[in-house]
């Protein structure tokens, strides 16, 4: 998803405009590299503080202690980080801004801190782990458009940088409420282990009725964003009534119904066919720019 949602951000929504960009062939892809490894690393070391809980929530889907030692996964894990990391110190001298360097030792770091301790505190792991989601979509945008912003180009740029802006709110907001989908689902586990996630502090059909009502937020702003923006583009409008508001209007309805775990898991999975769909929705900029 990450791939995807960086290379549609270069090659169809900034490259066929005209807008003046740092990042050649090489360097998005040493973007998409570094952020992937750190993405990758942060998973890793993830699942290595999960074992636990995963072997009540997901026992068909441990991989540390089982397909691979958690000696071999914290390899993986520095390995990951290094390349990462030093993907991303290149890259930062590349486009001539050696401080966007510390983006990445943040993000890496945050990463580790989410998995080790945030993940257990009440909505602060959620709120933090979507920031990192919609930073990788948001990084492109910082390392393609600003390096070359200029007095006579930044109106330009702006534009677009306030598009790749929204498309990161919109993945933010749809990764929140994934994560708290998979803390309903996952509450099993979660209390065995001592975490405090929204639905262990507040209960199971509080934290459902939080999840209903939060789902109205993007349905509302991509609502609005359509009608001061896009209303007359009716291919893209059809889209978003089509893949991403009508899945947003069943999503809520199914949560107000929800009741097992498996409810909550097909739940957490059309949210990630949304996000999915969000970020196509990049291919129909052509029709909304060149009319």
């Amino acid at each position: 998803m990450i791939i995807l949602a960086q290379f549609l951000i270069k090659y169809v929504l900034l490259e066929p405009f005209g807008v003046k960009t740092s990042l050649d062939t090489l360097g998005i892809s040493l973007l998409i590299l570094a952020t992937i490894c750190i993405a990758a690393a942060g998973n890793i070391i993830n699942d290595i503080n999960d074992v636990e809980t995963d072997f009540i929530n997901k026992p068909d889907k441990i991989i540390v202690g089982l397909a691979y030692s958690e000696k071999t996964a914290y390899t993986l894990y520095i390995l990951l980080n290094l390349i990462g990391v030093g993907t991303g110190f290149y890259l930062s001298h590349y486009v001539g801004r050696p401080p966007f360097f510390i983006l990445f030792v943040l993000i890496s770091a945050l990463l580790y801190v989410y998995a080790t301790h945030l993940k257990r505190t009440f909505l602060i792991g959620n709120l933090l782990i979507s920031v990192l989601v919609g930073m990788s979509i948001l990084i492109v945008g910082i390392f393609d458009l600003l390096p070359v912003m200029t007095a006579s180009n930044r109106s330009m740029q702006m534009v677009f940088f306030k598009v790749v802006f929204d498309y990161a709110c919109f993945a933010f907001f749809i990764n929140l409420l994934r994560e708290i989908s998979k803390d309903i689902e996952d509450i099993d586990g979660d209390y065995k282990a001592g975490m405090n996630t929204l639905p262990i502090v507040i209960g199971r059909e509080r934290a459902k009725n939080v999840l209903t009502f939060l789902n109205f937020i993007p349905l509302v702003g991509i609502v609005f964003y359509l009608i001061s923006n896009l209303y007359k583009e009716i291919i893209v409008v059809c889209y978003f009534l089509v893949l991403v508001i009508g899945p947003l209007l069943y999503i809520s309805i199914k949560t107000y119904h929800a009741i097992t775990k498996k409810d909550f898991h097909q739940i957490s999975n059309i949210y990630k066919l949304v996000m999915l769909f969000g970020i196509l929705s990049l291919l129909l900029y052509k029709y909304v720019i060149l009319r």
